[in-house]
C-alpha cells in the first residue's frame, strides 16, 4: 500500500513529540476533546459542508453534498479539489488550517473536523484520483500504549487519545459516482445516530446560503431525500479588503493568523416572498457557519465576525463594531432591493433585541432607516426639488416617487381618495400603507388623520379644483368618520368655497328653485356639479322651499330686511318661497319680521300689516300701529301667502315648543307676558329647575282690540280655541297646568261688557254665588268664558289657585248682597279649605244683633251697608267670634257672630284666624240650683239624656242670666225652654230641642211626637 499522504511520517513526527513532552500528548487530547465537546460539538454537518464547499471552491466547479445515512454510517460525498496532503495534515493538526491564504475559503481555524469525534472512532476520507487516509481510536490507543513514556498518561486518561492527530493509509474506497470525495463516518452507537439524524433534519437553506459555492445539499436518510438548496432567496452581500490601517485598529486584541486573513464579507438573505424565516433556519448570526449569537430579525446574517475561542459566541471588539455598521448598511441595501409592497414594513426591526449583539445591530440598522429612501410615494415629499437646480425628486419605473420614511406620509382610504389628495399630502404612500404596523412610527412615517387631510383641502392647493373635481372626491372619500369630515370643503354656487356641509343647501335635480331668485337670501347653495349624497349625510340640508326658509341664513336676512337698502327683492324671494312650501298662518311666526311695502309707501315688518279686508281689521281700534298691505302685494301673491309671512288677517298665533319658563327665556313679545309668567310660576309647584311647556300657544295683539264681542266670538271657536286651552307643563317630573296666556290676559282685562271675566258668573252658575258675581252676557260659548275666568261653581272657586281668598275679600264687600241662608252655606264651604291657602281677612261677613254686616276683624266695628240693611245703630262690643257652642250665645251677644254647624267651628276660626267663644269668656255658672230627676218620658225621644239637671231659679254664667249651659258634664236650666235645649245639646241631639220642649209641656203627646220624628227624613 502506498502512503499517498505521508501518514506514517506524520504518525512517527507526533509520537516523537509526545514521547519528548507527554505534557503534549495531555495538551493534544485535551484540546481536541475541548474542540469536539464544546465548539464544534453539533456542527458536524455543518463542518462537512464547510469542507465541501471550499472543495468545490477551489476548483470552480458548481458545490454538490451528499450526505447520506443508512445503517449506522454517515457519508458525506461532495465534488471539487482532491483531498491531498496538506489537506491531511490540516485534518490531522489542531488549530493549524491548510486553507490560511485561501480568500473566500469557509474554514479559517483548523479545527472543525474535530466535530466528527464527537460521533465517530473510525473515521475516513477518500477522494478518486489521490486516495484515502484514515483514522483509528483502537489503532492509536494501541500506539500510545506501546509507549512507555506515555503508558502512564493514557491509563489515567481511561485509554482516551486524541483521535485525529495520528491517520493512517487506507486501502481502496469506492467514491460514489458524480463525486470527488467522500467521508465516511461509522457512527459510535445508537445515541450518535441518533444526533446526526436530528443534525440531518435540521439542515436547511441556511448552509448554501452561507456557501455560495455550495449549490446542491442532498441528503439521504434510509432511502428518503431532499434537496436543500439556496433558491428562493433574495440575498445581497457586501465585502472588502481591509487597509493597513484598518488591520491596525480593527486587529488589534485578534491572533496572528486572522490578521492575515485581511477581507471581510456581510450578507444577508431573505425568502422572496418576504416572509418569516423557515423552521430549518436557525435565527441566529452565521459568521460564516451558524453561532451561538441571537438574532431575531425576519432575515439571515452572514458575516465574518471574529469569534471567541469557544467558536459559538462573536468576540466584541472594535472588528465586530465594524462589521455591525457594515451588516446594518448592506440590510438597507436589501431593504431597497425588495418590491416596494407594506410587506417591507415586516422587515423593520424593533427596538428590542434578544442579546448585546442582535441589539447592536438594531440600533446601527435603525439610525439609519428614517433616512434611506426606501418607500413607494404618490407624491413626491415637501423637500423634492433642491435649492440650486430645481432637481425633481427620484422616481422608480412605476412613476413613483421614492422617499425615506421621515418625508413619508399615511393616510387610511381607498386608492381613488389617496390619489385625489396625493398633491395636498408630501410623500404620500400609496393604498395598503395606512395599517398599524408599528414599523410605520420606527420609520418615521407621518400619519396624516383625516380630519388633518380635510384641513389641507382647505388651502391654496385646491383654490383652482372645478366643483366636478370636489364631486369625485366625495364619491372615493371615507365616508365612516363624520367627525373628521364636518369640515370638508364643499363648493358653493356663487363661487365660494366653504368648509363643512352643515348649513348648506343642495339642490336636487327636479328642484323649481331658482337659484338666481334665492340670491338676495344670502343662501349656501352648494354648486350644482359638485352635489352629492355625502353631503347631506354630512349635513346639508335638500333645498326644498321649506328648508330653505328654515336655513338660518334666510332667518337673519329677514330679520335685517327692514335695515336693507333693497329689500324688495328679499320680499320677492321670501314669499314665492313661502308660496311654494304651502305655509300657513302662524306656521313660521319668525316670518313676521320681513320687510313689506304698507298701503302709504311706507315700510313695515309683516307682523305689523293688516290685510285691508282682514277680520282683524274690523275688531282693532283704528289709533294702533299697524299698516294695511299694499294692494298690490295682496292681488299678486293672495291673502293665504301674506298671512302665512305675517300679514295680519286675523289674530296673530304664537306657536312655540319645550318653552323654559323662565323670566329670562321666555319672551315672545307678548302684552304682559312677564306678568303672565309670575302667575304661572306662582300656581305650579316649586321646583329646583324652570318648569318646560311641551307646547306653548297664545294669541299675540289682544291689546288692540275694541270690538270685544266680535273678538270673544273667533277667540271662542276653533282653531283659536286652542289658545285657551290651559297650559302643561313639566315639573318635577310630572305634569301640572296652568292658565294659558290667553285666557290668563283675558281674565284681567275688561272684556266683557266693560267687566273682567273674573268678576263674572255664568247666568246658569251655582246660586251660592248670586249676588257675589255679576251675570256673564249671553250668546257666548260657556266653556270658552270658564275658559278665560267666569265662575261657574262654588267648588271651582274654591279650588282654584287664589279663589278662596277671592270669596273672602267678596264677602268682606259690604256692597254685595249676602242673605243669611247663603252665608251660611259660604261658611260651610269655606271650612272645608286648607288654611295654609287662605290670608286671614281684614273683614268678615258676620251677624249682630240678627242683621248681616260686614264687620272690621280686630273691633267688630261694622263697616257700609248690605245693600238692603242700613246698620246705622249697630254698635259691636268686641271682634267677631265664631260660635261652636249655643248656651255661650247670650255671653258674646252684642258681638259680630260667624254662624255655621259647630262641628265646624275649629276650622272656621283656623282659617280666619278668629277666637271661638270658649277662647273669649269663661262660661262659669254664677247662680245656685237644685238638683233634679230627669222625667222619664225624655228618654223615649233622648236616649242618651243625663239622669239629673240642675234647676236654677235664675240662672246667670259670668252674671248674665242665660236659660241654660251644659257647664263640666251638667245641665244647668232655668225653665221649660232652657232645660229642653240643654238635655238636647248633652244628648248630642241638638235638633231635637223643640221636641223635647213640647214633650216637656205636654207629657200625654209623646206618640203623637214619637210618630212625627218616624217622618224626619
Amino acid at each position: 500500500m502506498t502512503d499517498t499522504f505521508g501518514t506514517e511520517r506524520m504518525r512517527t513526527t507526533v509520537l516523537a513529540a509526545w514521547k519528548a513532552s507527554p505534557a503534549r500528548f495531555r495538551e493534544d487530547a485535551n484540546a481536541e476533546e475541548d474542540f469536539a465537546l464544546g465548539g464544534y460539538r453539533d456542527r458536524l454537518i455543518v463542518e462537512l459542508a464547510q469542507n465541501a464547499a471550499d472543495a468545490a471552491m477551489r476548483t470552480g466547479v458548481p458545490g454538490r453534498l451528499r450526505l447520506t445515512l443508512e445503517n449506522g454510517v454517515l457519508c458525506a460525498a461532495n465534488t471539487g479539489a482532491a483531498l491531498d496532503e496538506t489537506g491531511v495534515e490540516g485534518l490531522a493538526t489542531l488549530r493549524v488550517s491548510g486553507k490560511r491564504d485561501e480568500a473566500g475559503s469557509i474554514g479559517r481555524f483548523g479545527v472543525g473536523f474535530a466535530a466528527v469525534v464527537s460521533v465517530c472512532d473510525e473515521p475516513l476520507v477518500a477522494s478518486r484520483a489521490t486516495g484515502a487516509v484514515r483514522w483509528s481510536r483502537s489503532e492509536s490507543a494501541a500506539l500510545v500504549g506501546a509507549e512507555p513514556a506515555l503508558a502512564a498518561e493514557l491509563a489515567v486518561r481511561g485509554g482516551h487519545v486524541p483521535l485525529l492527530r495520528l491517520p493512517f493509509e487506507a486501502g481502496p474506497v469506492v467514491v460514489p459516482e458524480g463525486f470527488d470525495t467522500v467521508v465516511r463516518l461509522p457512527l459510535r452507537d445508537k445515541a450518535a445516530e441518533q444526533a446526526v439524524r436530528q443534525m440531518l433534519e435540521e439542515t436547511g437553506p441556511a448552509l448554501p446560503l452561507a456557501m455560495p459555492a455550495l449549490g446542491t445539499i442532498e441528503i439521504e436518510i434510509d432511502g428518503d431525500t431532499r434537496t436543500v438548496t439556496a433558491d428562493g432567496w433574495q440575498i445581497v452581500e457586501e465585502s472588502g479588503r481591509f487597509t493597513a490601517e484598518q488591520v491596525a485598529e480593527l486587529f488589534a486584541d485578534r491572533p496572528t493568523e486572522e490578521r492575515n486573513r485581511p477581507h471581510w464579507l456581510v450578507r444577508w438573505a431573505v425568502p422572496a416572498d418576504h416572509g418569516r424565516l423557515p423552521k430549518d433556519v436557525a435565527p441566529v448570526v452565521h459568521a460564516p457557519t451558524p453561532s451561538d449569537e441571537p438574532l431575531d430579525l425576519p432575515a439571515l446574517l452572514i458575516a465574518t465576525f471574529p469569534l471567541a475561542t469557544d467558536r459559538r459566541h462573536v468576540a466584541p471588539g472594535p472588528l465586530t463594531d465594524y462589521l455591525v455598521d457594515r451588516a446594518a448598511e448592506t440590510y438597507l441595501q436589501l431593504l431597497a432591493s425588495l418590491p416596494r409592497t407594506p410587506r417591507l414594513l415586516d422587515l423593520v426591526p424593533g427596538l428590542m433585541g434578544k442579546g448585546e449583539l442582535d441589539a447592536a445591530v438594531r440600533r446601527a440598522i435603525l439610525r439609519r432607516l428614517p433616512d434611506t429612501p426606501l418607500l413607494p410615494a404618490i407624491s413626491p415629499p415637501a423637500d423634492a426639488r433642491t435649492g440650486d437646480g430645481g432637481s425633481p425628486a427620484p422616481q422608480d419605473a412605476e412613476g413613483l416617487f421614492v422617499v425615506p420614511g421621515r418625508q413619508a406620509s399615511v393616510v387610511a382610504g381607498p386608492p381613488g381618495f389617496l390619489d385625489k389628495i396625493a398633491h395636498v399630502v408630501p410623500g404620500l404612500l400609496p393604498a395598503g400603507w395606512e395599517s398599524r404596523h408599528p414599523a410605520l412610527a420606527t420609520l418615521g412615517i407621518r400619519r396624516v388623520e383625516l380630519a388633518d387631510v380635510i384641513d389641507l383641502l382647505s388651502g391654496e392647493a385646491v383654490e383652482d379644483r372645478t366643483p366636478a373635481w370636489w364631486q369625485s372626491l366625495y364619491d372615493v372619500v371615507p365616508a365612516d368618520d363624520r367627525e373628521a369630515l364636518g369640515a370638508v370643503p364643499v363648493p358653493l354656487a356663487d363661487g365660494r368655497l366653504v368648509r363643512g356641509p352643515r348649513g348648506t343647501l343642495v339642490l336636487n335635480g327636479g328642484s323649481s328653485l331658482d337659484p338666481s331668485l334665492l340670491g338676495p337670501l344670502g343662501l349656501r347653495i352648494v354648486h350644482p356639479e359638485a352635489a352629492h349624497p355625502l353631503l347631506l349625510r354630512l349635513g346639508a340640508a335638500e333645498a326644498t322651499p321649506k328648508s330653505v326658509l328654515d336655513d338660518p341664513l334666510t332667518r337673519a336676512t329677514v330679520s335685517e330686511s327692514l335695515d336693507s337698502a333693497d329689500p324688495e327683492p328679499v320680499a320677492q324671494a321670501v314669499l314665492a318661497l313661502v308660496d311654494a312650501a304651502g305655509l300657513t298662518a302662524g306656521e313660521a311666526p319668525w316670518l313676521s319680521a320681513l320687510a313689506l311695502r304698507g298701503a302709504d309707501g311706507e315700510l313695515y315688518p309683516a307682523g305689523e300689516l293688516l290685510l285691508g279686508d282682514g277680520s282683524l281689521a274690523k275688531l282693532i281700534d283704528q289709533d294702533v300701529p299697524f299698516g294695511v298691505a299694499a294692494p298690490d302685494l295682496v292681488e299678486r301673491y293672495g291673502s293665504r301667502v301674506l298671512s302665512a309671512a305675517g300679514v295680519l288677517d286675523g289674530f296673530a298665533v304664537v306657536n312655540d315648543a319645550d318653552v323654559l319658563l323662565d323670566p329670562d327665556e321666555c319672551d315672545h313679545d307678548l302684552d304682559a307676558e312677564d306678568e303672565w309668567l309670575e302667575a304661572v310660576l306662582d300656581v305650579l309647584p316649586e321646583a329646583d329647575v324652570p318648569p318646560v311647556a311641551r307646547e306653548f300657544t297664545a294669541i299675540r295683539d289682544l291689546e288692540y282690540v275694541a270690538d270685544w264681542p266680535s273678538a270673544l266670538a273667533l277667540l271662542s271657536r276653533p282653531p283659536l280655541r286652542a289658545a285657551l286651552q290651559p297650559l302643561r307643563a313639566l315639573v318635577n317630573g310630572a305634569i301640572a297646568e296652568a292658565p294659558s296666556y290667553t285666557s290668563w290676559w283675558l281674565s284681567h282685562h275688561p272684556v266683557l261688557g266693560g267687566r273682567r271675566p273674573t268678576s263674572l258668573r255664568l247666568p246658569a252658575g251655582d246660586p251660592l254665588l248670586y249676588g257675589l258675581y255679576g251675570d256673564a252676557p249671553e250668546g257666548v260659548d260657556g266653556t270658552a268664558l270658564a275658559l278665560i275666568g267666569v265662575r261657574t261653581t262654588l267648588a271651582d272657586l274654591l279650588a282654584s289657585h287664589g279663589g278662596p281668598d277671592e270669596l273672602l275679600e267678596l264677602l268682606a264687600d259690604p256692597s254685595l248682597e249676602v242673605d243669611r241662608a247663603q252665608l251660611r252655606a259660604l261658611w260651610i264651604a269655606l271650612a272645608g279649605v286648607d288654611p295654609s291657602r287662605v290670608a286671614p281677612p281684614t273683614a268678615v261677613r258676620a251677624v249682630l244683633n240678627g242683621e248681616i254686616v260686614v264687620a272690621d276683624a280686630d273691633d267688630g266695628h261694622p263697616i257700609g251697608g248690605n245693600g238692603h240693611t242700613g246698620v246705622e245703630g249697630l254698635v259691636a262690643t268686641g271682634g267677631p267670634v265664631v260660635v261652636e257652642a249655643p248656651d255661650l250665645l247670650p255671653l258674646v251677644a252684642s258681638r259680630p257672630l260667624v254662624l255655621a254647624p259647630f262641628d265646624l267651628a275649629e276650622a272656621l276660626s283656623e282659617l280666619l284666624d278668629l277666637p271661638v267663644i270658649g277662647e273669649e269668656v269663661a262660661g262659669e255658672v254664677t247662680s245656685s240650683g237644685e238638683k233634679r230627676p230627669v222625667p222619664v218620658q225624655v228618654r223615649s225621644l233622648l236616649p242618651s239624656a243625663p239622669l239629673s239637671y240642675v234647676e236654677h231659679a235664675e240662672l246667670t254664667v259670668d252674671g248674665v242670666r242665660v236659660p241654660w249651659r251644659f257647664f263640666e258634664g251638667a245641665v244647668h236650666a232655668s225653665g221649660v225652654e232652657g232645660l229642653a235645649r240643654g238635655l238636647a245639646w248633652a244628648a248630642g241631639q241638638w235638633g231635637d230641642r223643640l221636641a223635647v220642649a213640647a214633650l216637656l209641656r205636654d207629657p200625654e203627646a209623646v206618640p203623637l211626637l214619637l210618630a212625627e220624628a218616624d217622618l224626619d227624613s
